[in-house]
Protein backbone atom coordinates (compact mmCIF):
# COMPACT_ATOMS: atom_id res chain seq x y z
CA UNK A 1 0.00 0.00 0.00
CA UNK A 2 2.93 2.26 0.06
CA UNK A 3 2.39 2.69 -3.07
CA UNK A 4 -0.89 4.99 -2.98
CA UNK A 5 0.81 7.87 -1.47
CA UNK A 6 -1.89 10.77 -1.56
CA UNK A 7 0.71 12.72 -3.55
CA UNK A 8 0.16 10.55 -6.49
CA UNK A 9 -3.47 10.75 -5.99
CA UNK A 10 -3.31 14.63 -6.00
CA UNK A 11 -0.85 14.66 -9.52
CA UNK A 12 -3.48 11.97 -10.82
CA UNK A 13 -6.88 14.37 -9.96
CA UNK A 14 -5.01 17.95 -10.94
CA UNK A 15 -4.11 16.11 -14.57
CA UNK A 16 -7.93 15.38 -15.04
CA UNK A 17 -8.96 18.91 -13.18
CA UNK A 18 -6.40 20.20 -15.73
CA UNK A 19 -8.10 18.50 -18.97
CA UNK A 20 -11.93 19.46 -17.91
CA UNK A 21 -10.76 23.42 -17.09
CA UNK A 22 -8.65 23.83 -20.23
CA UNK A 23 -9.30 21.00 -22.66
CA UNK A 24 -12.63 20.07 -22.33
CA UNK A 25 -13.37 24.03 -22.95
CA UNK A 26 -13.00 23.59 -26.55
CA UNK A 27 -14.66 20.69 -26.83
CA UNK A 28 -17.41 22.82 -25.37
CA UNK A 29 -17.11 25.62 -27.89
CA UNK A 30 -17.13 23.19 -30.90
CA UNK A 31 -20.81 21.57 -29.58
CA UNK A 32 -22.33 24.83 -29.48
CA UNK A 33 -20.97 25.77 -33.43
CA UNK A 34 -22.12 22.73 -34.15
CA UNK A 35 -25.37 23.24 -32.71
CA UNK A 36 -25.60 20.06 -30.69
CA UNK A 37 -27.99 19.38 -28.07
CA UNK A 38 -26.73 18.84 -24.22
CA UNK A 39 -27.45 15.14 -24.56
CA UNK A 40 -25.42 14.86 -27.03
CA UNK A 41 -22.67 16.75 -25.68
CA UNK A 42 -23.62 14.58 -22.31
CA UNK A 43 -22.36 12.03 -24.76
CA UNK A 44 -19.35 13.57 -26.13
CA UNK A 45 -18.32 13.98 -22.52
CA UNK A 46 -18.51 10.47 -21.54
CA UNK A 47 -16.89 8.89 -24.28
CA UNK A 48 -13.47 10.84 -24.00
CA UNK A 49 -14.11 10.80 -20.15
CA UNK A 50 -14.41 6.81 -20.16
CA UNK A 51 -11.70 6.05 -23.26
CA UNK A 52 -8.71 8.36 -21.63
CA UNK A 53 -10.37 6.53 -17.63
CA UNK A 54 -9.70 2.96 -19.28
CA UNK A 55 -6.76 3.67 -21.70
CA UNK A 56 -4.85 5.50 -18.84
CA UNK A 57 -5.65 3.01 -16.25
CA UNK A 58 -4.79 0.36 -18.01
CA UNK A 59 -1.46 1.41 -19.72
CA UNK A 60 -0.24 2.79 -16.36
CA UNK A 61 -1.26 -0.77 -14.74
CA UNK A 62 0.25 -2.98 -17.72
CA UNK A 63 3.69 -0.67 -18.04
CA UNK A 64 3.90 0.05 -14.38
CA UNK A 65 4.25 3.64 -15.88
CA UNK A 66 2.80 7.11 -15.19
CA UNK A 67 0.51 7.15 -18.81
CA UNK A 68 -1.66 9.95 -18.55
CA UNK A 69 -4.21 9.84 -21.98
CA UNK A 70 -6.47 12.67 -22.48
CA UNK A 71 -8.59 13.65 -25.62
CA UNK A 72 -6.65 15.59 -28.63
CA UNK A 73 -7.73 19.43 -28.02
CA UNK A 74 -6.21 20.42 -31.21
CA UNK A 75 -8.46 18.28 -33.17
CA UNK A 76 -11.10 19.39 -31.58
CA UNK A 77 -10.42 22.57 -32.46
CA UNK A 78 -10.46 21.42 -36.03
CA UNK A 79 -14.25 20.92 -35.59
CA UNK A 80 -14.85 24.48 -34.96
CA UNK A 81 -13.87 25.24 -38.62
CA UNK A 82 -15.51 22.47 -39.97
CA UNK A 83 -19.15 22.90 -38.39
CA UNK A 84 -22.37 23.31 -39.14
CA UNK A 85 -21.31 22.20 -42.46
CA UNK A 86 -21.00 18.52 -41.96
CA UNK A 87 -22.81 16.24 -39.87
CA UNK A 88 -22.42 14.28 -36.58
CA UNK A 89 -22.32 11.14 -38.57
CA UNK A 90 -19.41 12.42 -40.87
CA UNK A 91 -17.75 13.38 -38.07
CA UNK A 92 -18.29 9.86 -35.84
CA UNK A 93 -16.72 8.43 -39.58
CA UNK A 94 -13.99 10.61 -38.83
CA UNK A 95 -12.93 9.58 -35.59
CA UNK A 96 -13.44 5.90 -36.18
CA UNK A 97 -11.10 6.23 -39.13
CA UNK A 98 -8.67 8.42 -37.61
CA UNK A 99 -8.50 5.66 -34.52
CA UNK A 100 -8.23 3.28 -37.37
CA UNK A 101 -4.87 4.94 -38.64
CA UNK A 102 -3.65 5.48 -35.03
CA UNK A 103 -4.03 1.79 -33.94
CA UNK A 104 -2.74 0.37 -37.11
CA UNK A 105 0.58 2.78 -37.29
CA UNK A 106 1.13 1.66 -33.55
CA UNK A 107 0.63 -1.67 -34.39
CA UNK A 108 3.67 -1.54 -37.15
CA UNK A 109 5.72 -0.04 -35.22
CA UNK A 110 6.08 3.00 -37.71
CA UNK A 111 5.37 5.91 -35.22
CA UNK A 112 8.38 6.91 -34.73
CA UNK A 113 9.35 6.52 -38.17
CA UNK A 114 6.44 8.57 -39.49
CA UNK A 115 6.57 11.71 -37.64
CA UNK A 116 10.38 11.83 -38.49
CA UNK A 117 9.01 12.48 -42.75
CA UNK A 118 6.77 15.47 -41.28
CA UNK A 119 8.90 18.95 -40.55
CA UNK A 120 8.52 19.87 -36.89
CA UNK A 121 8.11 23.22 -38.06
CA UNK A 122 5.63 22.51 -40.63
CA UNK A 123 3.48 20.40 -37.91
CA UNK A 124 3.93 23.11 -35.39
CA UNK A 125 2.76 25.81 -37.85
CA UNK A 126 -0.41 24.07 -38.60
CA UNK A 127 -1.15 23.70 -34.48
CA UNK A 128 0.05 27.02 -33.90
CA UNK A 129 -2.69 28.26 -37.12
CA UNK A 130 -5.16 26.11 -35.22
CA UNK A 131 -4.84 27.09 -32.16
CA UNK A 132 -3.85 30.84 -32.60
CA UNK A 133 -7.67 32.13 -32.85
CA UNK A 134 -8.43 30.68 -29.44
CA UNK A 135 -5.80 33.17 -27.95
CA UNK A 136 -7.85 36.16 -29.94
CA UNK A 137 -10.93 34.74 -28.72
CA UNK A 138 -9.73 35.62 -25.08
CA UNK A 139 -9.60 39.06 -25.72
CA UNK A 140 -12.49 39.54 -27.82
CA UNK A 141 -14.47 37.71 -24.76
CA UNK A 142 -13.22 40.85 -22.31
CA UNK A 143 -15.59 43.05 -24.47
CA UNK A 144 -18.77 41.10 -22.51
CA UNK A 145 -16.87 40.77 -19.67
CA UNK A 146 -14.08 43.27 -19.10
CA UNK A 147 -13.24 42.89 -15.39
CA UNK A 148 -13.80 39.10 -15.21
CA UNK A 149 -11.53 38.24 -18.16
CA UNK A 150 -8.73 41.11 -17.16
CA UNK A 151 -8.64 39.70 -13.90
CA UNK A 152 -8.58 36.04 -15.54
CA UNK A 153 -5.48 37.72 -17.03
CA UNK A 154 -3.80 38.72 -14.12
CA UNK A 155 -3.87 35.54 -12.34
CA UNK A 156 -2.89 33.90 -15.16
CA UNK A 157 0.78 36.34 -15.46
CA UNK A 158 0.82 35.92 -11.43
CA UNK A 159 0.50 32.23 -11.46
CA UNK A 160 2.88 31.11 -14.24
CA UNK A 161 5.66 33.20 -12.82
CA UNK A 162 4.56 31.45 -9.24
CA UNK A 163 2.96 27.79 -9.28
CA UNK A 164 3.27 27.13 -13.43
CA UNK A 165 1.56 23.60 -12.32
CA UNK A 166 -1.87 25.24 -11.58
CA UNK A 167 -2.16 27.80 -13.81
CA UNK A 168 -5.21 27.09 -15.20
CA UNK A 169 -6.71 25.52 -12.37
CA UNK A 170 -5.92 28.83 -10.80
CA UNK A 171 -7.18 30.91 -13.45
CA UNK A 172 -10.75 29.02 -14.28
CA UNK A 173 -11.77 29.61 -10.06
CA UNK A 174 -10.85 33.28 -10.64
CA UNK A 175 -12.96 33.31 -13.69
CA UNK A 176 -16.20 31.66 -12.04
CA UNK A 177 -15.67 33.20 -8.59
CA UNK A 178 -16.12 36.46 -10.08
CA UNK A 179 -18.88 35.20 -12.67
CA UNK A 180 -20.54 34.15 -9.71
CA UNK A 181 -20.22 37.24 -7.60
CA UNK A 182 -21.21 39.09 -10.36
CA UNK A 183 -24.05 37.91 -10.82
CA UNK A 184 -23.18 36.31 -14.73
CA UNK A 185 -24.16 32.49 -13.17
CA UNK A 186 -26.81 30.56 -12.98
CA UNK A 187 -25.76 27.45 -10.63
CA UNK A 188 -29.75 27.31 -9.74
CA UNK A 189 -30.08 25.05 -12.69
CA UNK A 190 -27.04 22.78 -11.68
CA UNK A 191 -28.58 19.08 -10.60
CA UNK A 192 -26.88 15.81 -10.29
CA UNK A 193 -26.97 14.49 -14.06
CA UNK A 194 -25.31 11.37 -15.24
CA UNK A 195 -23.71 10.45 -18.30
CA UNK A 196 -25.74 9.00 -21.09
CA UNK A 197 -23.85 7.77 -24.15
CA UNK A 198 -26.15 8.19 -27.59
CA UNK A 199 -24.65 5.88 -30.49
CA UNK A 200 -24.32 7.34 -33.94
CA UNK A 201 -23.78 5.47 -37.11
CA UNK A 202 -20.77 6.48 -38.88
CA UNK A 203 -20.85 8.08 -42.61
CA UNK A 204 -17.88 7.68 -44.15
CA UNK A 205 -16.62 10.70 -46.64
CA UNK A 206 -14.01 11.71 -49.20
CA UNK A 207 -13.99 15.34 -48.34
CA UNK A 208 -14.20 14.62 -44.62
CA UNK A 209 -11.50 12.55 -44.95
CA UNK A 210 -8.81 14.49 -46.26
CA UNK A 211 -10.18 17.72 -44.50
CA UNK A 212 -10.49 15.94 -40.93
CA UNK A 213 -9.26 12.33 -40.71
CA UNK A 214 -6.01 13.07 -41.83
CA UNK A 215 -4.96 16.49 -40.45
CA UNK A 216 -6.43 14.54 -36.95
CA UNK A 217 -3.81 11.91 -37.39
CA UNK A 218 -1.32 14.47 -37.85
CA UNK A 219 -2.16 16.40 -34.81
CA UNK A 220 -2.46 13.59 -32.94
CA UNK A 221 1.19 12.25 -33.67
CA UNK A 222 3.34 14.89 -33.75
CA UNK A 223 1.43 17.22 -31.48
CA UNK A 224 -0.10 14.82 -28.51
CA UNK A 225 2.07 11.62 -28.89
CA UNK A 226 5.29 12.61 -29.79
CA UNK A 227 5.20 15.45 -27.35
CA UNK A 228 3.41 12.93 -24.45
CA UNK A 229 6.36 10.45 -25.29
CA UNK A 230 9.06 13.15 -24.82
CA UNK A 231 7.97 13.67 -21.48
CA UNK A 232 7.83 10.31 -20.41
CA UNK A 233 11.38 9.82 -21.56
CA UNK A 234 12.90 13.14 -20.22
CA UNK A 235 11.61 11.42 -16.79
CA UNK A 236 13.03 8.37 -16.98
CA UNK A 237 10.49 6.02 -18.83
CA UNK A 238 11.22 4.34 -21.92
CA UNK A 239 7.58 4.12 -22.73
CA UNK A 240 7.34 1.98 -26.01
CA UNK A 241 5.39 3.73 -28.25
CA UNK A 242 3.79 0.87 -29.83
CA UNK A 243 1.92 -0.11 -26.95
CA UNK A 244 0.87 3.07 -25.89
CA UNK A 245 0.10 4.12 -29.59
CA UNK A 246 -1.56 0.53 -30.08
CA UNK A 247 -3.74 1.19 -26.80
CA UNK A 248 -5.06 4.70 -27.28
CA UNK A 249 -6.22 3.79 -31.14
CA UNK A 250 -8.22 0.80 -30.18
CA UNK A 251 -9.48 2.71 -27.16
CA UNK A 252 -10.37 5.45 -30.06
CA UNK A 253 -12.08 3.07 -31.91
CA UNK A 254 -14.79 2.27 -29.36
CA UNK A 255 -15.80 5.36 -28.13
CA UNK A 256 -15.85 7.47 -31.28
CA UNK A 257 -19.19 5.80 -31.95
CA UNK A 258 -20.69 7.99 -29.09
CA UNK A 259 -18.68 11.10 -30.01
CA UNK A 260 -15.53 10.61 -28.74
CA UNK A 261 -12.61 11.67 -30.64
CA UNK A 262 -9.21 10.39 -30.88
CA UNK A 263 -7.44 9.62 -27.44
CA UNK A 264 -3.77 10.66 -27.07
CA UNK A 265 -1.64 10.80 -25.08
CA UNK A 266 -1.15 13.68 -22.86
CA UNK A 267 1.77 16.19 -22.68
CA UNK A 268 1.46 18.47 -19.99
CA UNK A 269 -1.20 17.30 -17.91
CA UNK A 270 1.90 14.50 -17.91
CA UNK A 271 4.33 16.37 -16.45
CA UNK A 272 2.33 16.21 -13.31
CA UNK A 273 2.34 12.81 -13.00
CA UNK A 274 5.85 11.97 -13.95
CA UNK A 275 7.91 14.19 -11.82
CA UNK A 276 8.93 14.26 -8.23
CA UNK A 277 5.89 16.10 -7.17
CA UNK A 278 4.02 12.82 -7.94
CA UNK A 279 6.24 10.74 -5.66
CA UNK A 280 9.70 10.10 -4.84
CA UNK A 281 10.38 7.01 -5.85
CA UNK A 282 10.04 6.85 -9.88
CA UNK A 283 8.87 3.39 -10.02
CA UNK A 284 5.42 3.98 -7.62
CA UNK A 285 4.75 7.11 -9.94
CA UNK A 286 2.07 4.60 -12.28
CA UNK A 287 -0.21 5.23 -9.09
CA UNK A 288 -0.97 8.62 -10.88
CA UNK A 289 -1.60 7.16 -14.10
CA UNK A 290 -4.29 4.94 -12.08
CA UNK A 291 -5.38 7.74 -10.37
CA UNK A 292 -5.97 10.26 -13.39
CA UNK A 293 -7.94 6.75 -14.73
CA UNK A 294 -10.37 6.41 -11.88
CA UNK A 295 -11.19 9.97 -11.65
CA UNK A 296 -12.10 10.16 -15.57
CA UNK A 297 -14.12 7.03 -15.29
CA UNK A 298 -16.07 9.23 -12.68
CA UNK A 299 -16.10 12.65 -14.58
CA UNK A 300 -17.68 10.66 -17.54
CA UNK A 301 -20.24 8.67 -15.08
CA UNK A 302 -21.11 12.44 -14.36
CA UNK A 303 -20.90 13.82 -17.25
CA UNK A 304 -24.33 15.43 -17.48
CA UNK A 305 -23.63 17.33 -14.39
CA UNK A 306 -20.61 18.84 -16.06
CA UNK A 307 -22.23 20.03 -19.43
CA UNK A 308 -24.93 21.49 -16.65
CA UNK A 309 -21.98 23.30 -14.97
CA UNK A 310 -20.60 24.60 -18.77
CA UNK A 311 -24.12 25.41 -19.30
CA UNK A 312 -24.64 27.95 -16.24
CA UNK A 313 -21.68 30.25 -17.17
CA UNK A 314 -21.41 32.77 -19.79
CA UNK A 315 -19.94 31.57 -22.95
CA UNK A 316 -17.37 35.03 -22.82
CA UNK A 317 -15.82 33.08 -19.83
CA UNK A 318 -15.77 29.37 -21.33
CA UNK A 319 -14.06 31.79 -24.52
CA UNK A 320 -11.13 33.69 -21.93
CA UNK A 321 -10.68 30.91 -20.29
CA UNK A 322 -9.68 28.37 -23.33
CA UNK A 323 -7.52 30.84 -24.71
CA UNK A 324 -5.65 31.38 -21.73
CA UNK A 325 -5.01 27.92 -21.23
CA UNK A 326 -4.17 27.50 -24.58
CA UNK A 327 -1.60 30.34 -24.31
CA UNK A 328 1.18 27.64 -23.28
CA UNK A 329 0.35 25.62 -26.27
CA UNK A 330 0.96 28.16 -28.64
CA UNK A 331 3.69 29.44 -27.70
CA UNK A 332 5.16 26.08 -27.73
CA UNK A 333 4.35 25.95 -31.25
CA UNK A 334 5.45 29.39 -32.50
CA UNK A 335 8.67 27.83 -30.42
CA UNK A 336 8.93 24.64 -32.37
CA UNK A 337 7.98 26.91 -35.91
CA UNK A 338 10.81 29.27 -35.45
CA UNK A 339 13.41 26.35 -34.52
CA UNK A 340 15.17 25.64 -38.12
CA UNK A 341 15.63 29.24 -39.17
CA UNK A 342 16.64 27.32 -42.40
CA UNK A 343 13.10 26.44 -43.33
CA UNK A 344 10.97 29.42 -41.59
CA UNK A 345 9.42 30.13 -44.28
CA UNK A 346 7.58 27.21 -45.29
CA UNK A 347 6.76 26.89 -41.55
CA UNK A 348 5.11 30.69 -41.76
CA UNK A 349 3.27 29.84 -44.93
CA UNK A 350 1.81 26.71 -43.23
CA UNK A 351 0.94 29.52 -40.48
CA UNK A 352 -0.62 31.84 -42.65
CA UNK A 353 -2.57 29.11 -44.49
CA UNK A 354 -3.97 27.22 -41.65
CA UNK A 355 -5.24 30.83 -39.64
CA UNK A 356 -6.88 32.19 -42.64
CA UNK A 357 -9.53 29.52 -42.53
CA UNK A 358 -9.55 29.21 -46.22
CA UNK A 359 -11.42 26.56 -47.85
CA UNK A 360 -11.25 24.89 -51.36
CA UNK A 361 -13.24 21.44 -52.83
CA UNK A 362 -14.37 21.23 -49.60
CA UNK A 363 -11.25 20.86 -47.76
CA UNK A 364 -10.15 22.63 -44.71
CA UNK A 365 -7.38 25.31 -44.23
CA UNK A 366 -5.22 22.97 -42.16
CA UNK A 367 -5.38 20.47 -44.99
CA UNK A 368 -4.04 23.24 -47.15
CA UNK A 369 -1.69 24.27 -44.69
CA UNK A 370 0.09 21.59 -44.52
CA UNK A 371 -0.18 20.57 -48.20
CA UNK A 372 1.03 24.18 -49.18
CA UNK A 373 3.59 24.08 -46.54
CA UNK A 374 5.41 20.57 -47.53
CA UNK A 375 5.40 21.92 -51.31
CA UNK A 376 7.31 25.08 -50.13
CA UNK A 377 9.36 22.88 -48.05
CA UNK A 378 10.47 20.69 -50.89
CA UNK A 379 11.07 23.61 -53.32
CA UNK A 380 13.24 25.26 -50.87
CA UNK A 381 14.67 22.28 -49.95
CA UNK A 382 15.79 21.58 -53.43
CA UNK A 383 16.81 25.12 -54.39
CA UNK A 384 19.28 24.96 -51.00
CA UNK A 385 20.16 21.41 -52.47
CA UNK A 386 20.93 22.20 -55.83
CA UNK A 387 22.83 25.65 -55.29
CA UNK A 388 25.65 23.15 -52.60
CA UNK A 389 26.28 20.78 -55.71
Amino acid sequence: MKNWSLSAWVAGFLAVLISYCGPLVIFIQAAHVGGFSSEMLSSWIWAISIGSGVSGLALSLWLRMPVITAWTAPGTALLINLFPEISMAEVVGAYFSAAVITAVIGVTGYFERIVQYIPKGIAAAMMAGILFQFGVQAFQASMDLPSVVFAMLGVYLISKRLWPSYTVILVAITGFLLAYLQGHTQLDTLRLEWGTPIFTMPEFSLKVFFSFTIPLVVVSLTGQFLPGMVVMRLAGYNAPSRAVVTGAGLASMVVAFFGGITIVLAAITAALCTGKESHADPEKRYVAGIASGVVYLIGGTLAGSIVLIFSAIPAALVSALAGLALIGAIVANIRLLADDLTYIEPSVITFLVTTSGMSLGGLGSAFWGVVIGLIAYWVLRMGRVTKRS
